[in-house]
């Protein structure tokens, strides 16, 4: 009787483990449809069309960091695309909180905070003059943790090697570590190994941009 009785349970821990599999594919397909568009997108309102898609599954799937990770980084792309200052900051503001959302999720990934530190370099664009001394500081640091927490992200050395650069040529100093440090992530984007289908993989033409710029 006991053999009998566990059957049905078998059965029933199978069809939720199928159920779950079933969701799992679901939301790669549709995560990766629109992780394609946001990297072909490139007017404001394609931007915020997707970033509203990302949030409402990333509400829908409580557990996946990489839902708010997307909805950051097409904030962040928006704010490239707007012209007007006061705008840019309410996007980036976006994207900051879906970063918090993420880092909530996964707090040790170093595609998170290197995203951070997208957000901060964005906000000197806004304006240098004032805005530079804090959060030029601030991008340093969070790409410089990034790299710490995985040396093998290109990501995260394209972007230091963009606030190198940048700060180099605003004080008429020596670009030769930017230079270096552009080269070392085009190297690592040349041997990257996505650990999933959702794996970020944007970054490569601003890398390869500016070591072009270094030769």
């Amino acid at each position: 009787m006991k053999k009998l009785t566990i059957i049905p349970l078998v059965i029933a821990v199978l069809m939720l483990l199928a159920k779950l599999a079933l969701a799992t594919d679901r939301y790669t397909e549709v995560m990766q449809k629109n992780i394609e568009e946001v990297y072909r997108a490139k007017t404001v309102e394609e931007f915020q069309s997707l970033a509203n898609t990302f949030h409402r599954i990333a509400e829908a799937e409580k557990t996946k960091w990489e839902a708010f990770y997307y909805e950051a980084y097409t904030y962040v792309m928006m704010a490239n695309a707007e012209v007007d200052a006061v705008k840019k900051d309410v996007m980036l503001d976006a994207s900051l909180k879906a970063l918090e959302n993420a880092k909530n999720l996964q707090p040790g990934e170093s595609e998170i905070v290197a995203l951070e530190g997208f957000v901060h370099m964005m906000r000197v664009t806004v304006d240098p003059a004032s805005r530079g001394q804090q959060y030029s500081g601030m991008a340093f640091q969070s790409f410089n943790k990034a790299v710490a927490m995985n040396p093998e992200n290109p990501r995260a050395l394209a972007l230091l090697a963009q606030m190198e650069f940048g700060t180099a040529q605003f004080f008429g100093s020596s670009t030769t570590d930017a230079c270096a440090t552009a080269s070392k992530a085009v190297e690592k984007f040349e041997n990257q190994k996505p650990t999933s289908l959702l794996s970020p993989m944007w970054g490569k033409n601003m890398a390869q941009a500016l070591n072009n710029k270094c030769q």
